[in-house]
């Protein structure tokens, strides 16, 4: 029994050390993606006001593959000391469990907070008539053979939001995945497809320029890239939210010292006004929470995005 308790205190004792001088090397830092894309846009900035507060430089190292989900797996195997984190997306933890096996759960991490969210945004062709979404969903149930939307891919966000609008809406709207969301903006600059639900960066240029025309974004609050253009619930779909965000986790187990130093540095470095700015420009709407507030979050979207993915039948491809 003696020894038992020399063993506890003395574990105690070192997590309490460590935590203590925490932390006293480079920290690496996952992304789920190739460098260039909104995963790095945001971690980049958040990375550098990170190593003021912490002390110690921010190594971001790409992990791509399966939508984030490689990097997820990674993440849940790493050691538990806080040396190795993962700005994630969403989606691995929300969505895809629905759609396939996955190597983790969610009790596979320590959440350590909710850094920036992004709605899709429906954007049409100017040749459609179409300048509410109220026109889109009248047109859709007037003739359901008629339109169709185009997303980045089956299963992805902008494809749930779209279903998701179909299921609350009553529209009639047939999906055209693209490999990207690339193609599937150039098709609809071409007029090949009438609209897409898309993430907001590439409809800034194409905006501006008049080649698309934005209807809604699908997040509960405008976006700050786009603050002109109205949410799903401020024209008329009430509670209407599909959101993709980004956090930042570390695996099941860190010592609660170094989770607590971690989480307290992420709600400071969302302080930043600079920061702030730097995010929404990249189409991420900054919103620093908790860690207890991710929890309900992730909880929450993933109950959403099982019940749409059923009811749409989505399969992954």
């Amino acid at each position: 029994m003696r020894l038992l308790a020399s063993v506890v205190l003395l574990a105690a004792g070192v997590t309490a050390a460590v935590a203590q001088g925490y932390p006293n090397k480079p920290i690496r830092v996952f992304i789920g993606y190739t460098s260039g894309g909104s995963a790095d846009a945001g971690i980049r900035p958040l990375a550098k006001v990170l190593e003021s507060i912490l002390g110690q430089p921010l190594i971001i190292e790409t992990k791509p593959g399966a939508a984030g989900g490689v990097a997820m797996e990674l993440a849940a195997k790493v050691p538990a000391d806080g040396y190795t984190l993962y700005y994630f997306d969403s989606g691995p933890l929300t969505v895809a469990p629905h759609l396939g096996k996955v190597g983790y759960t969610q009790a596979s991490f320590t959440q350590l907070g909710h850094v920036c969210g992004s709605g899709s945004m429906l954007v049409v062709h100017p040749s459609t008539p179409f300048k509410t979404v109220n026109d889109v969903i009248a047109a859709s149930k007037a003739d359901p053979a008629k339109w169709s939307y185009g997303t980045s891919g089956v299963g992805g966000p902008h494809h749930l939001s779209g279903e998701y609008f179909k299921s609350t809406t009553g529209a009639s709207l047939l999906h055209v995945p693209y490999k990207g969301g690339g193609p599937a903006m150039t098709d609809l600059i071409g007029g090949q497809i009438p609209m897409l639900f898309s993430s907001l960066g590439p409809v800034v240029g194409a905006a501006k320029s008049g080649r698309v025309r934005p209807i809604a974004v699908t997040s509960l609050k405008r976006s700050g890239a786009f603050p002109d253009v109205p949410t799903m619930d401020e024209a008329g779909i009430k509670g209407f939210d599909s959101t993709a965000w980004y956090g930042l986790l570390g695996p099941a187990g860190l010592p609660a010292e170094v989770a607590a130093r971690l989480s307290h540095a992420l709600l400071k470095a969302g302080e930043d006004k600079v920061l702030q700015e730097q995010l929404n420009a990249t189409g991420c709407d900054a919103e620093f929470l908790t860690p207890a507030q991710t929890i309900e979050k992730l909880r929450n979207d993933a109950a959403k995005w099982g019940r749409v993915v059923k009811d749409a039948n989505i399969k992954a491809e």
